[in-house]
């Protein structure tokens, strides 16, 4: 595709001795010829990123140009880089907006020669880009089926799918990191459409900062999937990579979606696999970290799951186990109405700091009287001795399970 739109560029440049351009439907450049006139800061950023901000985006969309069916002029806004005006045109296929042709105005104006020479330009750049997403399209569809096989449950599966990723130019052997992408407070329920499109698009653009065939990427319904392959790097710097990986990707989808609060965007990460047939591992991992992020009311957007300590362990366990594990007297306290959240507060934040009354008095900003006499409140309405080890464990276990299951 590229080079088909190289050579329509560089063609149309050599015909009208003008500069032009490409984009694809979201001003992203897909193929330039070479600049005639000096090139203002729109246009450097451009050729540099390939892509252009928002509010140049929101200046072209006000003029009209996504609902453009002929030329159309972009007037000049120099707060925003554009310094000279341009002239473009739409490329459409079957009326589906996929792109535009540009033309500058400082190399003069779009006369009916200039018009008609972009008009044909346009119909070739639309059958190149039609081709493209008809490939584009094949090509994910086959992504999707073997990245499914790749994270099932059958390992016959997952071997073959591994094979196939690899012979198919797919994907690289090497280190390989689940990356799992969340949105909203409601598990396992499917995304809006909004939302759903919002972390296609996210995977999409973190995607493109990855070199082909070292990422692969799959959309569900509640949640979006990608897998990284960092070959020939260690655990630790794959996994360092994976993270920030994974905060690229929460904050695009942040920016998709700037009506939503970015406290529920998160990612989960799991841990690093050798071999892209136990990358099912890494998956449920990511999974998990991003579940239990959700479920204790994390405000972190990136959640790895090798640093969610007890809580992983605790997850494994069923509900009704973990409940009946809880101490009965600390459970009595916790309970909605018990009218004790100061206690419960203060005796988290002394078992989460060891024990230490001088940090734990510190951190709640108080005298370390009041934090003594709140403990000791503690232990007359649960029963818990906090000299005990075993009490204190109990009671921080107990505390972990209660915000496992209510963060509030």
């Amino acid at each position: 595709m590229t080079a088909d739109l190289q050579q329509l560029v560089d063609a149309l440049g050599a015909r009208l001795g003008r500069s032009v351009a490409i984009d694809d439907h979201r001003l992203r450049l897909l193929a330039h010829s070479a600049h005639h006139a000096e090139a203002d800061a729109a246009r450097i950023e451009s050729l540099t990123t390939r892509a252009v901000s928002a509010e140049l985006a929101e200046h072209v969309a006000a003029v009209g140009a996504p609902c453009a069916t002929d030329l159309f002029t972009v007037r000049e806004r120099p707060e925003i880089g554009i310094r000279t005006a341009r002239y473009g045109m739409p490329v459409r296929y079957d009326g589906i907006l996929l792109g535009y042709v540009w033309l500058t105005a400082d190399e003069g104006p779009a006369g009916h020669r200039e018009t008609e020479a972009l008009r044909e330009a346009a119909r070739q750049a639309a059958l190149v880009l039609h081709r493209a997403h008809l490939r584009e399209e094949v090509a994910q569809s086959r992504e999707r089926e073997l990245v499914r096989d790749l994270t099932s449950a059958d390992p016959v599966l997952r071997s073959e799918a591994a094979g196939t990723l690899i012979e198919e130019g797919l994907a690289m052997a090497g280190n390989v990191v689940a990356v799992v992408a969340t949105v909203g407070e409601h598990p396992k329920e499917p995304l809006p459409e909004e939302q759903r499109l919002a972390l296609q698009l996210a995977v999409a653009h973190t995607r493109r900062r990855i070199a082909p065939a070292r990422s692969l990427c799959l959309t569900r319904p509640d949640h979006a999937l990608m897998l990284s392959i960092w070959p020939g790097t260690d655990n630790e710097a794959a996994a360092r990579a994976a993270e920030d990986m994974a905060a690229a990707l929460v904050r695009r989808l942040c920016a998709e979606l700037p009506s939503v609060s970015p406290v529920v965007c998160r990612t989960g990460v799991g841990q690093v696999r050798h071999r892209l047939t136990d990358a099912a591992g890494s998956y449920e991992e990511a999974r998990q970290a991003a579940e239990l992020a959700r479920a204790t009311g994390s405000t972190q957007p990136v959640t790895a799951y090798a640093r969610l300590g007890i809580y992983a362990l605790l997850a494994k366990l069923p509900t009704a186990d973990l409940v009946e594990s809880m101490h009965p007297g600390l459970r009595d306290l916790l309970r909605p109405g018990a009218g004790a959240p100061e206690l419960v507060d203060t005796l988290s934040t002394y078992l989460d700091e060891a024990g230490d009354a001088r940090r734990t008095a510190a951190r709640l900003h108080i005298h370390r009287s009041t934090l003594y006499h709140r403990l000791h409140r503690v232990e007359k309405l649960t029963g818990l001795s906090l000299a005990c080890g075993n009490d204190r464990l109990t009671a921080h276990l107990t505390l972990k399970i209660a915000r496992l299951r209510h963060p509030r």
